[in-house]
């Protein structure tokens, strides 16, 4: 997920992000669901024993709850107050986004487990391939030296497509690397250790660059976490419950990769897998930036086609309206759930009220079910400083509005399901509202 933001902004504009004091509270909740870590450092592994579940949503940690008190006074406010004794119930509204990628390590094994005692009814992985073209989780076919350890492993650090390369402050030239799922084989690949999304820029060693900057993301119990094929996440996410969201994600390499490996054959390989494991088509929403791809599960697997879901990245900036207009042929194709970036879907009336947008309400009279991306990405509403609303960022004015945006897509817009970097909190309100 993330059809709308640009590769460098899905690491730099993460982690230059100020962090927002919220997250920090949310650490009980990490160490709770967790355990403590068994060491320190990138190579250092996480125990074993399962973590305690989650029963009532107030078990749900800190920051639902935190979120609640800043809320201004009302019926919202009230209604979520009550809440809190409730029995926690999984929901499909909550789609764990990578995980629980505000605190856990994207992708890996501890961040799907987070989600589920989260209460997350439907869990991501995005979906690419490896030199030996076999499918794992990541969300950037190249952003392996932003999430995991490989610039520390100087046997694999030699295989990255460009190497590690030291900012230079004299000339503002930023430090950069790029490491590709592509450039390495599945067993090289799990051999990594997953970290938080993150680098930094100005770094000058490696240390620094993995590190990412100072102070830029929400502490984590997971110091080394569980990167996972598609095949073990299906197996993992089977075995938790869930749904399963994976999005075949657009190669970064010349396709076809080294001459023989196929688009068609990439899609072909996610499809087998979950033949392969048996797993109900019903349980399975596959995402896609292509129409290509989505016609194509149309034709060789239709029991997969009804749930699958069209990321627009046709939204942006002046292509709204073309957008907009193009949500009718989408149905007429045989598309039936679209999902744009939450900013695509709000909009502010004349008093200055945050309503659907004429892209929600356009989707709705095509008949379209909706989607949305990202709530809880890292970044502070308080602060300003979070894209995701930016069509609504005079209304906004601080992290207890989160609910407000949240209540109107929900209740407003009629959302089937939002993505977010930290379930616990749409959790909270589906099972509140009984979504």
């Amino acid at each position: 997920m993330d059809a709308s933001v640009p590769e460098r902004a899905g690491v730099g504009w993460v982690t230059e992000m100020r962090p927002s004091r919220l997250a920090l509270g949310a650490v009980a909740l990490l160490v709770a669901c967790t355990g403590p870590s068994s060491g320190s450092g990138v190579a250092a592994q996480m125990p074993e024993q399962s973590p305690p579940r989650v029963t009532t949503l107030s078990d749900l940690g800190d920051r639902p709850r935190h979120l609640i008190e800043l809320m201004r006074d009302g019926p919202l406010k009230k209604r979520l107050e009550g809440c809190a004794a409730l029995p926690l119930r999984r929901t499909r509204f909550s789609i764990g986004h990578r995980g629980a990628a505000r605190g856990f390590p994207e992708h890996t094994r501890e961040s799907y487990e987070a989600a589920a005692r989260m209460g997350a009814g439907v869990i991501e992985c995005d979906v690419t391939f490896t030199k030996d073209r076999k499918l794992v989780c990541r969300h950037s076919q190249c952003d392996l030296q932003a999430t995991t350890n490989i610039l520390a492993v100087p046997a694999l650090a030699a295989k990255c497509a460009a190497p590690f390369t030291p900012a230079d402050p004299a000339t503002g030239k930023d430090a950069s690397a790029k490491c590709c799922t592509s450039d390495v084989t599945l067993a090289e690949f799990e051999s990594l250790c997953g970290k938080m999304d993150g680098v930094d820029w100005r770094a000058t060693s490696v240390a620094d660059y993995i590190k990412g900057a100072p102070g830029a993301a929400a502490p984590s119990p997971v110091a080394c976490g569980k990167v996972m094929s598609h095949a073990e996440s299906i197996a993992l996410i089977d075995g938790l419950g869930r749904a399963f969201t994976p999005e075949l994600k657009t190669p970064s390499v010349a396709m076809p990769f080294e001459g023989d490996y196929t688009l068609e054959r990439y899609a072909e390989q996610l499809v087998a897998e979950y033949r392969d494991a048996r797993i109900d088509p019903s349980r399975v929403f596959v995402q896609s930036t292509s129409r290509a791809v989505l016609a194509y599960l149309r034709e060789h697997a239709p029991d997969l086609a009804r749930n699958a879901v069209y990321l627009d990245e046709e939204v942006g900036g002046a292509r709204y309206d073309a957008a907009v207009a193009e949500l009718p042929r989408l149905a007429a194709e045989g598309i039936h759930i679209v999902a744009p970036p939450m900013w695509a879907l709000l909009t502010l009336d004349a008093q200055e009220r945050i309503v659907p947008s004429r892209y929600a309400l356009a989707a709705k009279a095509s008949g379209l079910d909706l989607v949305t991306f990202t709530f809880e990405r890292a970044g502070s509403l308080e602060h300003g400083d979070s894209e995701d609303y930016r069509s609504v960022a005079s209304a906004v004015t601080g992290e207890g509005d989160a609910y407000v945006l949240l209540d109107v897509l929900a209740r407003q817009v009629g959302l089937r399901g939002i993505f977010s970097d930290w379930p616990a909190t749409v959790t909270y309100y589906a099972d509140c509202m009984g979504l």
